[in-house]
């Protein structure tokens, strides 16, 4: 009993904690583009449509598990991409359960024969909610009986919701791509006590790399590329390389600084990809809770050919 109730008191400060800490995050970072820069919205000629699954330590059987979904497509008329992602975020177990909804445009300057610049904004309703019968106090639990008495903590609201807006530019070129995002520009309140505020922290992103072909066509080349994260005082920086041979295999390696290793394997194809990654921990937390597995997929449809031709970006798909 006495470990069910660390266990419970340890995610319950775990999750009010949260409330002011960092929003989920990918490994595979590029390919769920959409959520880390909304600039990303209509880089591909044709609709693109992308889903990843992420279990954050796995052994412990669904404590904290984030799913995605987005679709996005190049505009003409619009001179830019629009594009829709809704994330669901369950933690605890389901204690914490966050949902959000967002939509983007993206416009598109052509700044040159061989530059191309995107800058982009964002709208989004986030939705959060806490499932109170989930959490143990101290007070609810007699020596000889275990839980028998109701807590005299004081019970929020259940459920939530509130607008957010964002921002993000993307610069790129024939063999680079750059770019940046602001996340919470307003920094609303997503509080579940009405006497209290929990303003949610502004995330700052930024990205960049490169193709190095190994062949004149591009089917073989490699992909080095890194990503800055800060968000509430907290900072990730990942640094990595993949590459992506003529057979459609792909495969890859980052490190998170002082906290994982992440091992990618997949396969891309001309309009489906699918990739696995794993991430090592090498922190202070050590291997017992799992690290982290994440799936990711994606599909692109056919489309009519423009009148203009539009330069995708040439950059990672995972």
């Amino acid at each position: 009993m006495i470990r069910h109730i660390v266990l419970y008191v340890s995610l319950f400060l775990i999750l009010i904690s949260s409330l002011k800490g960092q929003d989920p995050s990918f490994s595979q970072y590029y390919s769920n583009k959409l959520y880390f820069n909304p600039a990303f919205a209509g880089t591909a000629r044709c609709p693109r449509f992308i889903m990843q699954y992420r279990n954050q330590w796995p052994f412990i059987t669904g404590t904290y598990v984030t799913y995605s979904a987005s679709l996005d497509a190049h505009v003409p008329f619009l001179h830019g991409g629009l594009g829709m992602i809704v994330t669901s975020d369950k933690s605890g177990k389901g204690l914490l359960s966050t949902t959000n909804i967002s939509g983007m445009y993206s416009y598109e300057a052509t700044l040159g024969r061989e530059f191309s610049l995107k800058m982009a904004i964002e709208a989004s309703y986030i939705q959060k909610s806490v499932d109170w019968s989930k959490i143990v106090f101290g007070d609810m639990i007699d020596p000889q009986y275990g839980y028998v008495y109701s807590t005299k903590e004081k019970e929020p609201i259940p459920t939530v919701g509130f607008a957010d807006f964002s921002a993000g530019i993307l610069g790129y070129g024939t063999h680079y791509y750059f770019g940046a995002a602001i996340h919470h520009l307003t920094q609303p309140d997503q509080g579940f006590l009405q006497d209290s505020k929990s303003p949610l922290p502004r995330k700052i992103t930024a990205h960049a790399g490169m193709v190095i072909k190994l062949d004149p066509v591009g089917h073989n080349a490699i992909y080095p590329n890194l990503l800055f994260q800060n968000q509430a005082g907290i900072s990730q920086f990942n640094i990595g390389v993949y590459t992506k041979l003529k057979d459609n295999f792909v495969g890859g390696v980052w490190y998170r600084i002082n906290d994982s290793f992440i091992i990618l394997m997949g396969l891309e194809q001309k309009a489906f990809t699918f990739g696995f990654s794993y991430d090592i921990t090498v922190s202070k937390l050590s291997l017992k809770p799992g690290g982290a597995m994440e799936f990711s997929t994606s599909y692109t449809f056919g489309c009519k050919p423009e009148k203009k031709k539009l330069r995708p970006i040439n950059c990672p798909s995972f």
